[in-house]
């Protein structure tokens, strides 16, 4: 047996090992821990998110567009705390580590590109950005799952950095989004601050498959310094 192999049996933890040899009907569930089921609430209020999102698209109604853009926060919340939760409790699982990258690219990947393409930014280009953006967020999670075993931590298990944007950060493109749709009342990208760059018409071509809109960059440089390996962010 290798010496990697060794180590990770080792430390392999209680939780880990019933998932490995599970007894009983719904073992995987009753196997959850407390940080698992605060993980699952962070991947409720992305997709529900998702779902508002849609429903605005058939409703037209504000309230709709209002309230997928207030589950993000909460799910922002409950990713917060379900770290804290599982150091306090000392009930670490690589299950809730793989958890809490999927609700992450559901809250913070997906929701916030549903959200842009719901307010608007509906171009070739623009999905094409904001299908860049959630490729780049699930290949950030890939990276620290794979490497978070070997990064330095503290004496309570925490890292003492993260490598790239961090996805939650994708917020600030969500409250930037509402400040623009709520505060200024602009309820579709077109009336944000320089609207839509046509590329096609800068190099002479008249084609819609050029047309971008300028907030939309913002998600395309989000997602570049999410995977960048150079750009070191201090946890707090």
């Amino acid at each position: 047996m290798s010496k990697i192999a060794e180590s990770a049996s080792k430390t392999i933890s209680e939780t880990d090992k019933k998932l490995i040899n599970p007894t009983g009907h719904f073992s995987m569930v009753r196997n959850f821990q407390l940080a698992d089921m605060i993980t699952l609430l962070n991947g409720v209020c992305g997709a529900m998110s998702i779902f508002s999102n849609m429903r605005y698209l058939v409703s037209n109604d504000p309230k709709d567009l209002y309230t997928a853009m207030g589950f993000m926060p909460f799910g922002l919340f409950f990713d917060f705390m379900d770290g804290r939760v599982a150091r306090w409790r000392n009930r670490s699982s690589l299950l809730g580590q793989e958890l809490d990258s999927l609700a992450d690219v559901i809250s913070f990947g997906v929701a916030p590109a549903a959200l842009a393409f719901t307010v608007g930014m509906r171009t070739t280009l623009d999905t094409l950005i904001l299908t860049y953006f959630v490729c780049c967020g699930i290949a950030r999670l890939a990276r620290f799952n794979a490497t978070v075993a070997l990064l330095p931590k503290d004496n309570t298990g925490k890292i003492s950095h993260f490598e790239g944007l961090p996805i939650p950060s994708s917020l600030g493109l969500v409250a930037a989004l509402a400040y623009l749709v709520i505060g200024k009342g602009f309820l579709h990208a077109d009336q944000f601050p320089y609207g839509v760059i046509d590329l096609a018409q800068l190099v002479g071509v008249d084609s819609k498959l050029g047309q971008v809109h300028a907030f939309t960059l913002l998600f395309g440089i989000q997602g570049t310094a999410m995977v960048s390996k150079t750009l070191k962010i201090p946890k707090p």
